[in-house]
């Protein structure tokens, strides 16, 4: 049964203005009602999600300024940067991790500490661009011919003995004296 009446009303969803017959009546058309509706239902579920994250979130960090030691996946939380970053400064040495059983990495909490404080028992590395000169220096190329080696057992032999290198464009220079040193017989 229908009624006598007719509403001009604004639809919620595009704003028209259009003819209703109910004063209940909220869109212009069918398809304006599932849209708004979809709309509704995702925006519905995407709040729910960004409040269990939310729900989540300050537990586990608080949870990780709790411990007295944390995995990389804590540290990368705390530091607020990814776990790469966290395994980068491990790999570095500046921060010291034990790897306990061989499956999970633990770091202590007085580490991440002292990674803020300024240590004045670092040594000073001077720059080896002033130390060394060129003139005084093989390219790898060179030391490769000469001791007729390969150019990974070089980088292995260089790596080992702890061998300056001093990288000057695309050549890669190493000093004389500690490779022929390296290589006397």
């Amino acid at each position: 049964m229908s009624s006598n009446i007719t509403v001009v009303r604004a639809c919620e969803h595009c704003g028209c203005r259009f003819k209703a017959k109910k004063t209940t009546t909220k869109y212009c058309s069918l398809k304006c009602n599932r849209t708004a509706y979809k709309q509704k239902t995702r925006n519905g579920k995407i709040d729910a999600s960004n409040k269990e994250t939310a729900l989540l979130l300050p537990r586990h960090y608080d949870l990780a300024q709790s411990k007295d030691f944390l995995t990389v996946k804590d540290i990368a939380l705390l530091l607020d940067c990814c776990r790469q970053t966290v395994y980068t400064l491990i790999k570095s040495g500046k921060i010291t991790a034990t790897n306990a059983l061989g499956k999970k990495i633990l770091i202590p909490r007085s580490q991440i500490d002292k990674l803020f404080l300024p240590d004045d028992r670092l040594p000073v590395v001077p720059d080896i661009q002033k130390i060394m000169r060129i003139e005084a220096c093989y390219h790898i190329g060179e030391v490769e011919r000469k001791y007729n080696i390969s150019n990974k057992a070089l980088y292995e032999l260089i790596k080992r003995h702890e061998i300056p290198k001093l990288k000057c464009g695309k050549f890669t220079y190493v000093p004389k004296s500690m490779i022929d040193n390296l290589f006397k017989i």
